[in-house]
């Protein structure tokens, strides 16, 4: 009989046509054979078909989660029926999350994929052991690419990670359409309120912010935009939202989407000021958004129900969901990022990993856009599998738009 985990692989797999023809070719050329990739992902069903497609492609795979309540259980155990060293478990502690993670390391890697670089970060401070054997990394998200150009510009990051994070197909389509649809379903199966005529709040502009705001007025709710960045800011105006400062929102939201990737988002500064009843999820990264310390330091007692923390605070009540953790995926519900958009981003990843295998020990340390001709190729096969066609430049196209002697 077939697992739960192994059904929920085979159901994904069948909605990612890019990663799927990249997989038939890994399997027949074997550009990974004798690379061991270590890996802090998600560790959920589209997930699974990224190890596959690696291993496809002829690497030994040991991976763990990236965060404590992502992990599927059902799917990781799938992995390990199927020769995969697999350490996620859902709900760990932070000791148990690092010994996961010294686990993957323990195989001494030459390869690794980050999801926040948790990974990354525990081989410079305290595996230094599994470094020397390392050609490169690829890094998947926002906060991971932030945290990794900090750690170049004191000239600490000694060997080439490549940034997924920041190609075209991660920002339009994983930021946007990922983590907006994926958090406001997240948050409605979670909650079973209803969006529409909310005040929702979203702190940060960036990508994720956008798709956050743009889905969430589709589904009729009044939308608040928070930002730091003047630009952003205005442009989230001429967008058609309101925008103003989070001590402002704190009075109106009644659901309050962080995006930021950053810390201290919504702090004791603003607890006072919320509704009571208001819902506080996070679809940045870390659980560092929403400062949860002063939750528990001044809350009454705390209700616990699937997904959703009260906090009685006085006399009003603070549902914060999930932890404060990714919302998307640390719910009990939460099945992450949709299919079809991870099959772009993973594709991204096993294309990526290709590449640093090949020419890794020939890049310096630091933070490396991955090629153009990659993600080219892989909206190319993308557009392909929905059916769609393109134009093509002509002769006379192309040298009009490199030349500069064309006037009037």
């Amino acid at each position: 009989m077939t697992s739960s985990g192994e059904l929920k692989i085979q159901w994904a797999s069948q909605y990612m046509p890019v990663l799927s023809a990249i997989r038939k070719r890994f399997e027949e050329e074997k550009p990974l054979k004798g690379q061991r990739i270590g890996m802090a992902l998600h560790v959920e069903a589209k997930t699974a078909c990224l190890v596959r497609t690696l291993q496809a492609g002829g690497a030994e795979v040991y991976i763990t989660g990236c965060n404590p309540l992502s992990t599927q259980d059902d799917v990781a155990e799938a992995l390990s029926e199927g020769g995969i060293a697999c350490y996620a478990k859902r709900g760990c502690n932070t000791e148990e999350y690092y010994e996961a993670i010294d686990k993957v390391l323990d195989a001494k890697p030459t390869l690794t994929i980050d999801d926040g670089m948790d990974l990354i970060n525990r081989v410079h401070l305290d595996r230094r052991d599994a470094l020397p054997q390392i050609i490169g990394a690829c890094e998947e998200t926002t906060t991971g690419i932030h945290r990794l150009k900090a750690m170049h510009a004191e000239g600490k990051l000694e060997f080439p990670v490549l940034s997924v994070n920041d190609t075209p197909m991660k920002h339009y389509f994983d930021n946007v359409h990922g983590t907006g649809e994926s958090a406001l379903a997240s948050i409605m199966l979670t909650t079973n309120t209803l969006i529409a005529g909310k005040h929702v709040v979203v702190a940060g502009y960036g990508y994720c912010g956008r798709g956050v705001a743009t889905k969430a007025r589709a589904l009729g709710a009044r939308v608040i935009v928070t930002e730091v960045d003047p630009r952003r800011a205005l442009q989230a105006h001429f967008d058609g939202f309101d925008v103003m400062s989070m001590d402002e929102a704190a009075k109106l939201g009644d659901l309050f989407i962080t995006t930021t990737g950053n810390c201290d988002i919504i702090t004791d500064n603003h607890f006072p000021l919320l509704k009571s009843g208001v819902i506080l999820a996070n679809a940045g990264h870390f659980n560092n958004e929403i400062s949860i310390p002063w939750l528990e330091a001044h809350a009454a007692s705390v209700e616990h129900r699937d997904g959703i923390d009260t906090y009685v605070v006085g006399n009003k009540k603070i549902h914060l969901l999930a932890e404060g953790r990714l919302v998307n995926l640390a719910t009990p519900k939460g099945m992450g990022h949709p299919i079809e958009v991870m099959d772009l981003s993973f594709a991204v990843q096993a294309l990526g990993v290709e590449y640093i295998a090949k020419n890794g020990k020939n890049m310096s340390p630091g933070v490396h856009d991955i090629p153009s001709k990659i993600d080219e190729y892989i909206a190319r096969l993308k557009l392909a599998a929905v059916g769609a066609t393109i134009d093509e430049l002509s002769g006379s196209q192309k040298e009009y738009m490199c030349s500069w002697n064309h006037g009037t």
